[in-house]
């Protein structure tokens, strides 16, 4: 009789209790969890209640939006130097020059005392249709006066970018002209070009820079080498010096044209992302052109993949300096806010083996991005002995030893100049005095400048011009005191600097470009590895056995 008294009573003390556990429950809920997160937490999850606590308790109102902007960089700096955040308004900006083209105005521009001032304006272009020149100064842009502190590089092509078809109205003052004439710019497609300049540096000699790895890079490339094939070329320069990289897949295109069938161009592999090579297919025009591949300190990413896919089935012969070393791979994954993250999910190996990322401390950027500025003080700009390799020695297709773990080393070392550099050159070039003078002759000058269509008419009569001694009273009224003998050291330089910048603001790139080779010495070492006929490339007698490693695991990283 009991027991059945105790069955009937059962289900109601079943839910007394669970009444009972809620209240107290709710009462330390209540009291207690602004203070204390749950110990099961995770580190995700310990995030997200901190923010949401912050947001409910914190004792003033908090923009949390503007807080997780803040953050995210800051954890992404704790992974590795390439690992980064692009808030949305800078997604554009920052994946146009990948994709190849841009809506805008149409313009090249600098920024000088706090004024835009236009170097370029590109042909039947919407600011060229419209009637902008170069060396117009652009004072205001929609009606509002766009000079002072507020001119910085990303706010102007925030101003001056815009959906296609969309009207800016762009105010200008125009040199020996009084007032500011407005001009309405229907904004357009706008190529970026990666190819820079392409042009026979000799009778035989084809040249070709590439300034950077995007979408359009391997159309440019064919391009660029059927004109110089038609030209008569039968040896090649493709300089890479000051490339920082861009898409993995360009790079790999391009090596394809100049391997011969199934050579390995480069692998990636990571944690989450399984061993990816990338072979040539044989079906490239250009197997058996001779080839010299120019790099420098400012080369990286996919331009390193270039030169040590080259390097390593001695394709081509690699002069310069050390490059720049990044050997991570990034993935774009997009937000649903439109802003993005560029996470490292792998490294890419050449096909030697070796990675050539140079070594980094995870959350020590500063360390990382003084690098060079190391490698300038240890001497390694001037002397090829002063350059240390951390990594292993690999060896290449033919057995020639190569190393990882920093950089591409180039098989012909070419150091900086600096005998001609004072510290009134320095002063003059890094204070920017001299890219104003540039502009103001050119602007005092141009309706006799703008006579010249060709490189080599222009700077020979730059040269009679007197240019240096004219620079120097000028920099003289804005507070660089005239040193007559350090001057007459660095006269060559000077004059150098001043032409090339004019012959830019006049020309264009490639004219720039053509002026510089003249007297460097990088392209002077390419030019005698032809000369010469280098036997870099040749298979040593008693060449070394060849080291596979097949993982990353092997290459001690």
């Amino acid at each position: 009789m009991n027991q059945k008294k105790n069955n009937h009573f059962m289900p109601l003390v079943m839910a007394l209790c669970v009444v009972i556990g809620i209240m107290i429950g709710t009462f330390y809920a209540n009291h207690f969890s602004g203070n204390r997160l749950n110990i099961i937490n995770s580190g995700s999850s310990r995030l997200s209640n901190l923010l949401h606590i912050i947001d409910d308790q914190y004792v003033d109102s908090v923009n949390i939006d503007s807080l997780v902007e803040k953050a995210i960089p800051q954890i992404l700096a704790e992974l590795d130097p390439h690992s980064v955040y692009i808030s949305a308004k800078d997604v554009q900006l920052a994946t146009d020059d990948l994709k190849g083209s841009f809506s805008g105005v149409g313009i090249e521009f600098i920024i000088r005392d706090d004024t835009i001032r236009v170097q370029n304006v590109i042909k039947d272009g919407p600011a060229n249709r419209a009637g902008l020149l170069a060396g117009d100064k652009i004072v205001s842009i929609n009606g509002k006066p766009f000079v002072g502190k507020i001119v910085t590089n990303e706010e102007a092509m925030h101003r001056l970018k815009g959906p296609k078809d969309s009207k800016v109205l762009i105010g200008v003052k125009r040199f020996g002209e009084k007032g500011v004439k407005v001009f309405t710019v229907t904004r357009g497609d706008i190529s970026v070009k990666s190819i820079s300049a392409c042009y026979m540096i000799n009778d035989t000699t084809g040249y070709i820079r590439v300034k950077s790895f995007g979408e359009r890079t391997y159309a440019e490339m064919l391009s660029a080498l059927q004109t110089l094939n038609i030209e008569g070329a039968d040896h090649l320069i493709i300089d890479l010096r000051d490339n920082g990289g861009g898409i993995l897949e360009a790079a790999v295109q391009m090596a394809n044209e100049f391997l011969p069938k199934n050579r390995l161009i480069v692998y990636t592999q990571g944690r989450k992302s399984p061993r990816a090579e990338y072979r040539s297919n044989g079906k490239g025009s250009y197997q058996h052109i001779p080839m010299v591949v120019l790099i420098n300190e400012g080369t990286a990413s996919a331009a390193e993949i270039f030169a040590g896919a080259m390097q390593d089935n001695d394709r081509a012969t690699i002069v310069g300096r050390r490059s720049f070393g990044k050997g991570l791979v990034q993935q774009q994954i997009q937000f649903p806010d439109g802003s993005m993250i560029r996470l490292t999910v792998a490294r890419y190996y050449t096909p030697s083996g070796r990675c050539i990322q140079k070594p980094f401390k995870p959350g020590d950027n500063a360390d990382y991005e003084n690098d060079l500025l190391a490698r300038y003080r240890h001497g390694e700009f001037f002397s090829q002995d002063s350059i240390k390799h951390v990594g292993p020695a690999y060896h290449t297709h033919n057995g020639r030893t190569v190393y990882g773990g920093g950089g591409i080393t180039p098989d012909i070392f070419v150091p900086e100049d600096t005998s001609h550099v004072t510290s009134y050159y320095k002063e003059a070039a890094m204070s920017g005095l001299i890219l104003q003078y540039a502009f103001n002759y050119t602007d005092q000058h141009r309706p006799i400048l703008s006579k010249f269509t060709e490189m080599m008419p222009l700077a020979n009569y730059l040269d009679r011009q007197n240019l240096v001694n004219d620079f120097a009273n000028y920099a003289a009224r804005y507070g660089l005191r005239r040193r007559n003998l350090m001057i007459m050291r660095s006269h060559s330089l000077l004059q150098n600097y001043i032409d090339s910048r004019i012959i830019y603001n006049i020309l264009d790139e490639q004219a720039w470009i053509e002026y510089l080779n003249l007297s460097d010495e990088t392209v002077k070492a390419a030019l005698n590895v032809f000369k010469n006929h280098t036997k870099y490339l040749a298979k040593p007698r008693h060449a070394p056995a060849r080291t596979v490693r097949n993982t990353p695991q092997e290459n001690r990283r």
